[in-house]
């Protein structure tokens, strides 16, 4: 059997199984990397759309120097933030940092030609552990001699429009980040799958950093108005003051809890992203708020039959 000549890291996440399910609808060979801690329900997933799964360690040179074996272009979607958070164990220096470095040295020794790395908006830039990590990597990444793509997503909707952030909006109860009033680029996973696919082999993605957000910047406020429409209902608006969120942050020993409050106060600040240029490059019809929310509806009347 020949050996895939693609190798994505961190395959069993939200986007990384996109990616593969992706890169299988196009009948590309694809193996995926797995920890031997990974939920096999989820590597059964992968197994069932005929991704080739291998097993290694971020920490661990030898298994990486296997994993990579024939493999000329590695998409990492690998993150300790925000479901897979273990302290000493798997966590933000020792994957989002350390690890990913690892994996990068290991492709250029083991001579891979092309590497993609998901890291997240230029924006979201104050200074906590996680945002300290993927600039380092990226740094690393762009000093390494490989071929690089650098993708910077905005505020995936379907994590920042969740209950997990206090944004239940089918509910009927949001609380915003500060204000509420500041643009953001709202990005589907999906579209990130879509353009780390693309990256393969569109010229554009060569040596080159691409910001990503969604069809509109728009504020949470705008998004509650959206959820109302659609689901026809008022939606109970709190807010979270950036007072409080500047305290929180600056009271946070724990990284994860440091890194979660920073993103927490730049989505209060705002993610404006102009997609005009890298839409005339990469042919992406990208997912709105909008058909996110009537996706979820659409979903709840299925299941509700």
């Amino acid at each position: 059997m020949e050996t895939p000549s693609l190798l994505v890291a961190g395959a069993t996440g939200l986007l990384g199984n996109e990616i593969c399910r992706l890169l299988r609808a196009k009948h590309l060979s694809v193996k995926a990397m797995v920890r031997s801690t990974t939920d096999p329900v989820k590597i059964d997933h992968l197994a069932k759309l005929g991704v080739q799964i291998v097993r290694s360690d971020l920490k661990d040179t030898e298994s990486l120097r296997r994993v990579l074996l024939g493999a000329k272009t590695v998409i990492s979607t690998i993150s300790s933030m925000p479901f897979s958070y273990q302290p000493g164990e798997n966590d933000i220096q020792s994957v989002d940092e350390k690890g990913i470095i690892n994996l990068i040295d290991a492709s250029k020794t083991a001579g891979v030609n092309h590497f993609i790395y998901t890291s997240f908006s230029k924006n979201l830039d104050l200074d906590f552990p996680l945002r300290n990590a993927k600039r380092k990597v990226e740094r690393h990444l762009q000093n390494s001699g490989l071929t690089y793509t650098i993708l910077r997503p905005g505020c995936f909707m379907e994590l920042w429009l969740s209950a997990a952030v206090g944004f239940d909006a089918p509910n009927g109860k949001v609380n915003t980040c500060g204000t509420g009033a500041n643009p953001l680029a709202y990005i589907s996973f999906k579209d990130v799958a879509r353009f780390a696919v693309e990256s393969i082999s569109n010229p554009a993605a060569t040596n080159a950093i691409l910001e990503l957000g969604g069809p509109q910047n728009l504020s949470q406020l705008d998004a509650v108005k959206i959820f109302e429409e659609v689901l026809d209902k008022k939606i109970e608006v709190g807010q979270i003051p950036v007072d409080a969120l500047q305290a929180q942050f600056d009271g946070a020993e724990d990284p994860m809890q440091k890194s979660f409050s920073g993103l927490m106060l730049c989505v209060a600040n705002g993610d404006h992203i102009d997609m005009k240029n890298v839409l005339s490059k990469f042919p992406v019809e990208l997912i709105s708020v909008k058909d996110f929310v009537n996706s979820l509806e659409k979903a709840k009347l299925s299941a509700a039959k």
